[in-house]
């Protein structure tokens, strides 16, 4: 069974449903498998850095 992890920011109830359900779909069709296990993971801004800074402090500045 594939499981599919997508870290990424918060997103409302109605996001992660679309989110699930077309990662599922494209992975059903390039695996050909019937159960595809999806983890959404998501980061707060202030648990990010990117180049040398916490997202945090980049949406302040």
């Amino acid at each position: 069974m594939p499981t599919v992890i997508v870290e990424g920011p918060k997103i409302g109830i109605e996001g992660k449903r679309e989110l699930v359900r077309r990662i599922t779909e494209v992975v059903k069709d390039v695996y050909g498998i019937p159960h595809v296990t999806v983890l959404i993971k998501e980061n707060l801004p202030e648990n990010v850095g990117v180049d040398g800074e916490l997202l945090s402090d980049r949406r302040r500045g």
